[in-house]
């Protein structure tokens, strides 16, 4: 059985991922994803999303964001993507939109 997770916001959603075991930080620099600490580049095809979670501000259009939790069992990594979205979101390579696209 497949549990389902639900935040109010996005700093309980990255605290209850780090909980899980999704430690390592990571970041989109341009077709790949980065985790610095760790030295590793990741193209597309070599990564998995686990789930998403997204949060749109209340207010402030800033504010929309969404927080993936990504593994790579052949790197061994676990860890948190947070992106803008909409109008603010990160311009990327068209390989990466799709897999990062959760509205398929």
């Amino acid at each position: 059985m497949t549990r389902i997770f639900a935040y109010d916001t996005l700093s309980e959603a990255v605290n209850d991922l780090q909980r899980r075991g999704y430690t390592d930080s990571l970041e989109l620099t341009g077709p790949t994803i980065t985790c610095r600490a760790r030295d590793l580049t990741l193209s597309p095809e070599a990564f998995v999303i686990d789930e998403f979670h997204r949060f749109e501000g209340e207010t402030d259009p800033s504010d929309e964001s969404i927080v993936y939790a990504i593994s790579s069992k052949e790197q061994d990594l676990h860890g948190i993507l947070i992106n803008a979205y909409g109008l603010y979101g990160s311009d990327v390579a068209q390989e990466m939109v799709h897999k990062l696209t959760v509205d398929r």
